[in-house]
């Protein structure tokens, strides 16, 4: 049977403390990582790659998970500056394929992998026009 793996992410050592010796006789192991720890554990792709097949990460420095009362991460609280919405994302993908293929809006549904309608719905949700592609002339290189 899988062991359930809780992760802590604080700098409150009581509130870890607390949450290990809650969490000690109910078959449950407990993660401790500092925020400056979780946060450059994130950036590195094998911390990664443990966490979601489960098995204890260590992070650089550590000697093993549990051990080591710093090993507490933290959740960011704000959106980074340099990360976009999935709206912003979706709403310039569907305007560069219909800059792409000059307003046509059955050819670029086809290239981004959706129905027209789907297509036309997105047009009309981001408040697009494709009627400017296909007014834009073609400059010769």
């Amino acid at each position: 049977m899988a062991r359930t793996v809780l992760i802590v992410v604080s700098d409150n050592q009581a509130s870890v403390d607390d949450a290990k010796k809650f969490w000690e006789n109910r078959d449950v192991a407990v993660q401790v990582y500092s925020p400056a720890q979780w946060r450059e554990g994130l950036e590195n792709t094998f911390f990664r790659q443990q966490l979601v097949q489960g098995v204890p990460a260590l992070t650089p420095g550590s000697q093993a998970p549990g051990t080591f009362p710093g090993n507490v991460l933290p959740f960011p609280t704000s959106p980074s500056a340099n990360v976009q919405k999935m709206d912003d994302l979706e709403a310039k993908a569907i305007q560069n394929a219909i800059e792409q293929y000059k307003g046509n809006l059955t050819e670029a549904a086809k290239a981004l992998g959706i129905g027209r309608a789907t297509l036309y719905r997105k047009v009309k949700q981001y408040h697009l026009d494709p009627s400017l592609a296909r007014k834009k002339k073609v400059v010769a290189a």
